[in-house]
């Protein structure tokens, strides 16, 4: 094309008359950076900033504005959306949110600008969110990616990575081969030091490789939890594993550990893992474990004792698989 659309012959806007084209089946994928701060993105990923549910409200937000695009772009043929997903990748170290909206419609025009407007209104609000701690923060590179329908067909930008590499790049536990498909810390000073030999990682492990997972077990002092996570996440796992620090002693530091790194906590499923335990002893009740999701891996922090443990894996054993297929996009919502 080497004309613009919405111009008519005398050079006056006009909207595109769609009517005679076919319906098809379109999707548009859209991203865009917000530039901040290493300790704003630590703390939207531990939920901990004046105004919270950081990126729950940025993602209604894309939604919402997607859905109103044709109210905010004067020539925008009102859509009926099919579809909208809207992913964030949060990068401490770089101090990086980029945002991705897919968008689908079936329909006699393409979804490129819904899925342009939810980017810039979810980065839009991110800034809203964080600005009382970084308000020199900006949403930038606001961008087309791919789009799928129409007359022309499938169209991607040169190169920009696939739309879904985000979840092909992650290793499914099936396919790993060069990286562990899962990672087990334990929190423990004295095994950490050599002082006793650590009794719970290799139950985990072994639990997990008959699963299909092959683990790497790391073995860390209670104070260097919180890094530990760090780097488990950074690498990518389907399943982070961690065993004790979750009691009330000054040492016991693993939940908040673990809050820093969730991008979405998984309550139920740390509540399902203290019920199993208090069928056994009453100390159940002390444990302080999280679980939830860091991008497309699901952390699940475990009591440190061996029972704790096994009560802890005996309720993965229902929930881990399909939970794994859920967060990676190969499974359908159970009711």
């Amino acid at each position: 094309m080497s004309e613009l659309t919405h111009l008519d012959g005398d050079g006056r806007a006009r909207m595109v008359d769609v009517g005679g084209k076919p319906e098809t089946v379109r999707t548009a994928v859209a991203r865009g950076r917000l530039l901040t701060t290493t300790e704003v993105v630590r703390l939207v990923r531990a939920d901990d900033l004046p105004k919270a549910d950081v990126l729950a409200t940025a993602r209604i937000a894309a939604i919402s504005g997607a859905k109103r695009t044709s109210e905010l772009i004067p020539l925008c043929h009102p859509l009926p959306l099919t579809s909208l997903r809207v992913e964030f990748d949060l990068n401490a170290e770089a101090g990086t949110i980029d945002v991705e909206v897919t968008a689908g419609t079936t329909g006699r025009t393409g979804v490129e600008m819904e899925a342009l407007t939810a980017v810039a209104v979810a980065g839009l609000t991110l800034h809203d969110m964080v600005k009382a701690v970084d308000p020199a923060a900006s949403m930038t590179d606001v961008r087309l990616v791919a789009k799928s329908g129409g007359k022309r067909g499938d169209w991607r930008r040169p190169a920009e990575r696939e739309p879904e590499a985000a979840v092909a790049d992650a290793p499914a536990p099936a396919d790993v081969e060069s990286a562990a498909a899962a990672i087990v810390v334990v929190s423990s000073t004295r095994a950490a030091s050599g002082e006793r030999e650590d009794a719970t990682g290799p139950v985990i492990a072994r639990w997990l490789a008959e699963r299909d997972l092959p683990a790497e077990v790391r073995v860390v002092a209670d104070a260097d939890i919180a890094g530990a996570l760090r780097d488990a996440v950074a690498a990518h796992p389907a399943v982070v594993l961690t065993t004790g620090g979750t009691g009330v002693s000054p040492t016991d530091r693993t939940p908040e550990a673990t809050a820093a790194v969730l991008d979405r906590e998984l309550p139920g499923v740390a509540e399902a893992i203290r019920a199993r335990g208090l069928a056994s002893t009453p100390l159940a009740a002390v444990s302080r474990g999280l679980a939830g999701v860091a991008g497309d891996t699901i952390v699940v922090n475990l009591p440190g004792s061996r029972g704790g443990v096994a009560d802890g894996l005996a309720t993965l054993d229902d929930l881990l698989a399909h939970l794994i297929d859920q967060v990676r996009g190969r499974a359908e919502h159970r009711s």
